[in-house]
């Protein structure tokens, strides 16, 4: 579970106003999305996850999000004491309440999902170039019949890693990314991650399914459920360190 997680992330919506000219840089999406939104997303977040395998395996995820940059995941049963904790741009992976991982790394879909929306442009400008986005590049799209941004790519057949933003909606869609395959010459890896099933929620948005794609072929679906919206989060939720119990879950 946690490998798969962890690996999608490391291969691994905005637009137009009315009138408006196309954006003339990714940054410019970025600005966007922040705008359209600034003061009104929510800044806690809480939801119940039913995290699905190819091979029928289901587990449950209990999420907490403090925007920007904080998300933690605590895996049933709780008492498992299995948790993965992203914060300062770094994760850490608790395995029976023993920190077993700890390294940096910036989540890209916190920061073109949620982030984006809470903190300064450049700030989100700046982690998603070091994760590889080339933010002079932008295109228009057409994804699931709605019009997108895609920033990252000038071809829909290029390599390059690329994100996708609905244009009316100014939410994150999708993130694609291909790599030529070290075991074939001449074949390409394509890691997919999609946001869909769009709800609004607060004053903001929350796609409540997420599905991870290795090759087109489906390999983790995420749906959320008991989504609330700005929830009062206990202090020390989010801190590495010691094990605790999260508060909010209740008797989950």
């Amino acid at each position: 579970m946690v490998r798969t997680l962890i690996a999608m992330l490391s291969l691994s919506l905005a637009g137009t106003p009315a009138g408006g000219d196309p954006p003339a840089s990714g940054a410019e999406v970025l600005q966007r999305m922040h705008d359209a939104y600034a003061g009104k997303w929510y800044t806690t977040l809480t939801f119940v996850q039913k995290t699905t395998y190819p091979d029928a395996r289901v587990e449950t995820w209990y999420e907490a999000a403090a925007i920007p940059g904080k998300l933690r995941i605590d895996v049933a049963p709780i008492d498992s004491m299995n948790t993965i904790l992203f914060r300062s741009d770094s994760i850490y992976q608790y395995g029976q309440g023993k920190i077993t991982l700890a390294r940096p790394m910036i989540h890209p879909l916190m920061v073109l999902g949620f982030d984006v929306y809470a903190q300064p442009v450049d700030v989100s400008a700046a982690k998603l170039a070091s994760l590889g986005f080339d933010l002079s590049r932008v295109r228009e799209d057409t994804w699931k019949g709605r019009k997108n941004w895609v920033v990252g790519t000038v071809s829909p057949d290029s390599l390059s890693r690329e994100f996708w933003v609905d244009q009316e909606r100014l939410v994150f869609t999708r993130m694609v990314q291909s790599a030529p395959r070290k075991s074939t010459p001449g074949k390409n890896d394509i890691a997919e991650i999609q946001f869909n099933e769009y709800e609004k929620l607060g004053g903001g948005w929350i796609a409540i399914q997420v599905a991870f794609y290795n090759n087109g072929e489906r390999v983790q679906t995420e749906q959320y459920a008991d989504v609330k919206a700005n929830p009062v989060l206990e202090a020390g939720l989010f801190e590495p360190g010691e094990w605790k119990r999260p508060g909010w879950v209740g008797n989950h």
